[in-house]
């Protein structure tokens, strides 16, 4: 009898549905839109001009009615006006058929297309990736239902705020990923707003049915009941709705409630939040990190510092700022080290190639898209520019290792709600396929690049280590992924956290163990570990001898 209980199916054609992963390509498309008025105004002058000739048309055939009126069957009996008459009837009618037809729609619609520099047109599935993404911007950054709906982000007003049907579109997105405990609140709101609303922006009835199965898949059976009850009565002929009322009660009476008490007592509402791919341990701590909530002990920030490295001829000369975030695994962000010009062509080269990021399946070794990625990438080549070859140049000074067996630059934008759940770079040892058409070993480290700054979120966050790293423009964080025996340091798994409010471009480079023999040789001991970039056993950059070309005075 469950199949009572299913409410209104959304069918979503099936078609690649990534425009919402980008902010790139959203605004190429609020770009493409400046093109709609000038087409539209020109097919509007084209219409205008066919129905001028179809009214001349009229006319025409108007005068001629009236003088076959006065002429009337002596046209007829004479052969050669009978056979002018059938030509007519046929060309004349093609005529009339043409300009009736030739309507130009079609090729204007297809102007508009090519307008869009092949950005598609959104579908029902972009729209869902996109309310989702608001869901999970919701739980990460504990957002009111209510206030996102007035389009208040912590207390700040948007330009827009939501309707009935909005709430109602965002629920149901949730509803078709059987994400029922976001349903509840949603559909709540839509219910409230549809109060105020006159004319309703969305039919109460299908609110109703959706909340009610929602409530019910929450374990609020006695407000399920109600809500379908309030369904019955107003739509008695609902083809759903009488069928839920009795499996309701049948429910309520298994559970031992008797009939005179199923409208009675009706409690609070119960809507746990369901476990995720994640260990719910994980989960919140990723969440809290991203919204900046795990404290750092005094004593380990005071023994965190800044240098510039010059450990390398160039480097003396022009050096690199370095900030040590966190030790235990080292983490440092190199600061400035890539400039808004060149920012500004790496994305430009990327923007065309923009796909959607996958992720590589631990049993294949393929390379495939996954929910727990949602953003946009595109990789670069040296020969793709000068501005390439050059921070591939740069990256070998800053990091001290070879960048021959590296990864290309991998650049990446992330959409609505656009994230990256917590993973790790390097390949574990179950992974036996990970990386091995490369040939060059297992990832050593990382280098993420920030090219933009967001005003909300979109933190680096480390969850063994609950340590948090935000975007800074112009900056890059760079950590080792493996022990200096080679194995994979667990303490590496880090996130994505989505942005809330701004844009996210970064770039990374993998770096692969293969060429790093002398770069980066094992350590004496297991347990061995970097106190600074290019730890050889020296000093620590804060104890290095002054560099300064003047002897200290005595």
């Amino acid at each position: 009898m469950l199949w009572r209980l299913v409410a209104l199916a959304a069918a979503f054609a099936v078609v690649s549905a990534d425009l919402f992963t980008s902010i790139a390509d959203m605004q190429l498309l609020m770009d493409s839109e400046k093109y709609i008025p000038t087409v539209l105004d020109k097919y509007i002058k084209q219409e205008q001009q066919r129905l001028k000739e179809l009214k001349d048309l009229v006319a025409e055939y108007t005068v001629r009615n009236e003088k076959q009126m006065v002429n009337g069957i002596k046209d007829l009996t004479n052969p050669i006006n009978a056979f002018l008459m059938i030509k007519r009837k046929i060309f004349d009618w093609r005529d009339i058929e043409h300009h009736m037809k030739a309507n130009g729609a079609q090729g204007f619609l297809q102007r508009l297309t090519d307008a869009n520099y092949g950005v598609r047109q959104p579908t029902e599935e972009d729209l869902t990736g996109a309310a989702i993404g608001l869901l999970r911007l919701q739980d990460t950054y504990r957002l009111d239902t209510k206030e996102l709906s007035d389009g208040k982000i912590f207390g700040v007003q948007s330009n827009y705020t939501f309707n009935a049907f909005d709430c109602y579109e965002i629920a149901r997105a949730a509803y078709n990923q059987e994400d029922y405990y976001h349903v509840i609140p949603w559909m709540e709101e839509a219910m409230e707003r549809l109060e105020k609303e006159d004319p309703p922006t969305a039919n109460k009835n299908d609110v109703l049915e959706y909340l009610a199965f929602a409530m019910y898949k929450q374990g609020n059976l006695k407000r399920a009941l109600k809500l379908t009850e309030e369904l019955y009565k107003s739509d008695p002929s609902h083809p759903r709705a009488k069928g839920n009322v009795k499996w309701y009660e049948d429910l309520l009476e298994q559970e031992g409630v008797k009939r005179s008490e199923m409208r009675k007592n009706i409690p609070r509402v119960s809507n746990d939040r369901p476990a995720s791919a994640l260990e719910n341990s994980e989960r919140n701590m990723y969440e809290a990190l991203c919204r900046n909530e795990v404290p750092v002990s005094p004593k380990a920030l005071s023994q965190l510092y800044c240098y510039y490295k010059r450990d390398r001829p160039f480097l003396i000369l022009a050096p690199i700022k370095v900030e040590i975030v966190r030790y235990k695994p080292l983490a440092v962000l190199f600061r400035d080290v890539v400039s808004d010009e060149e920012i500004e062509t790496i994305q430009e080269l990327a923007t065309p190639k923009l796909a959607r990021a996958t992720v590589q399946d631990s049993e294949t070794g393929k390379l495939v898209t996954a929910t727990y990625r949602i953003s946009k990438s595109a990789w670069l080549k040296d020969y793709d520019h000068e501005v390439v070859a050059r921070v591939n140049r740069r990256l070998d000074m800053m990091t001290n290792l070879e960048m021959e067996t590296a990864e290309e630059l991998q650049i990446a934008n992330y959409g609505i709600g656009g994230h990256y759940d917590p993973h790790f770079d390097h390949a574990r040892k179950e992974e036996v396929k990970a990386f091995a058409d490369l040939g060059t070993g297992n990832r050593i480290a990382t280098v993420l690049f920030y090219m933009s700054q967001p005003q909300i979120g979109g933190g680096t966050v480390f969850t063994e280590v609950k340590s948090s790293i935000f975007p800074s423009k112009n900056d890059a964080l760079f950590w080792y992924n493996l022990h200096r025996n080679g194995e994979g340091d667990a303490r590496t798994r880090h996130a994505a956290c989505p942005v809330l409010v701004g844009i996210k471009w970064v770039s990374n480079k993998w770096i692969h163990e293969v060429g790093q023999e002398f770069r980066r040789p094992c350590g004496l001991t297991m347990h061995e570990h970097e106190r600074y970039v290019g730890d050889l056993g020296g000093p620590e950059p804060r104890d290095a001898p002054n560099f300064s070309a003047y002897p200290k005075k005595k």
